[in-house]
């Protein structure tokens, strides 16, 4: 799943209104993710995930569309939908420096 970062931190990601993660997050918005990176580096990464409507929607298209200029076609596609994870809560982690550092929003 490709995903798109705002300055804020935020994650914004393009999904079908038919896949499975479509209901799961209209009916419980709490979202955790894990990002890894080579080595030993990760961002958990723990926030809530909201449909992108109106003026919202039309920033997280210019930042997801930025990272991923594929997506423009997408949007096209029938039931396609954007959601914008807002943080709550981060740790990034390298194991092999030993350096771990943890945010609160």
């Amino acid at each position: 799943m490709g995903i798109a970062v705002s300055p804020q931190l935020e994650i914004i990601f393009d999904t079908v209104q038919s896949s499975r993660k479509y209901p799961n997050l209209k009916a419980d918005p709490r979202i955790a993710v894990v990002i890894g990176w080579e080595g030993e580096q990760t961002v958990q990464y723990e926030g809530l995930a909201v449909e992108s409507a109106g003026e919202e929607l039309a920033r997280a298209k210019e930042i997801y569309f930025e990272t991923w200029p594929s997506g423009v076609e997408r949007q096209r596609w029938p039931g396609i939908a954007y959601f914008l994870i807002q943080p709550r809560w981060l740790r990034y982690s390298d194991f092999d420096t030993g350096r771990i550092e943890e945010m609160r929003f």
